[in-house]
């Protein structure tokens, strides 16, 4: 009875292998190396802001499909130069992108209306009568932004605030279609003065709201050549696309919403050289 059994399941075992051999013979899928050889290009971080699941995937759409090879943010110009060699094409690359968080109200600035004791996260916050803060347009602060970015580029500060570090941001842009309020926008990184606000209010309602929101006083506009800060209603825009000296624009917001991420360094004062009598 044992060797019966023995030789019955080891005969099972032998035509299954056998089914498996044939079908990995026959129905193999025979992928092109040159995917994971491109793959291997990639920087690997698969956060999808190609607009494809991973690196594989997108590797898979550019070698299959002729998908650009422009997409890959990540990976900046070196991955975009390495890409143009292997697939033989040309590409220029752009400047990188960073993400920015346009709101400056932190819990200093911007009060609370109510106490919120929720889920910590911004889009279920933001479910809740429109979000705990006084101003519905700013930043709830309730980490879904950080917690999306997988390099840990933007922290919340003490005050509920969320702050993008620039020197780590790989211009994903997850943190774009994260924030339910959509207050994080991706500019480029040698632009300096940004309107850290978002609300389209009329400037008395933000007074009431925020201590550094925009009140749609068009000074700003005033102080910038061809338009590079237009009015959208009562709320500042900058145009990325075009130049601004920032160290002219931020001094005379009354709003003090306009700042410079970079300002020039103090000029120092010359010593004084008392003169030998």
């Amino acid at each position: 009875m044992i060797l019966y059994t023995t030789l019955a399941i080891g005969g099972i075992g032998l035509i299954c292998g056998s089914a498996l051999a044939l079908a990995a013979r026959f129905l193999a899928v025979h992928e092109d190396p040159r995917v994971e050889e491109l793959t291997a290009i990639l920087p690997g971080v698969n956060c999808g802001g190609c607009g494809y699941a991973g690196c594989g995937d997108y590797a898979k759409a550019v070698v299959l499909d002729g998908i650009e090879i422009t997409l890959c943010a990540p990976g900046g110009a070196e991955t975009l130069a390495n890409m143009a060699a292997f697939m033989g094409v040309e590409a220029e690359s752009g400047e990188k992108q960073v993400a920015i968080v346009l709101c400056g109200g932190d819990s200093d600035q911007a009060p609370r209306q109510f106490q919120y004791n929720g889920v910590a996260d911004c889009t279920a916050a933001h479910a809740v009568g429109g979000g705990d803060k006084k101003c519905r347009y700013g930043c709830l602060g309730y980490s879904s932004c950080a917690r999306a970015c997988p390099v840990g580029a933007i922290e919340i500060t003490e005050k509920n605030l969320a702050v993008v570090h620039p020197e780590l941001c790989i211009s994903c842009g997850k943190c774009v279609r994260t924030c339910p309020r959509h207050l994080i926008k991706m500019v480029p990184e040698s632009r300096h003065a940004h309107v850290m606000c978002s609300s389209k209010d009329k400037g008395p309602i933000v007074k009431k709201a925020c201590k550094v929101g925009c009140i749609g006083c068009r000074i700003c506009t005033k102080q910038v050549e061809d338009d590079a800060i237009t009015m959208d209603g009562f709320l500042a825009i900058v145009n990325y696309d075009k130049p601004i000296e920032s160290a002219t624009v931020a001094p005379k917001c009354p709003g003090k919403c306009i700042v410079d991420t970079d300002p020039p360094p103090a000029p120092v004062e010359e010593e004084k050289v008392e003169a030998e009598v």
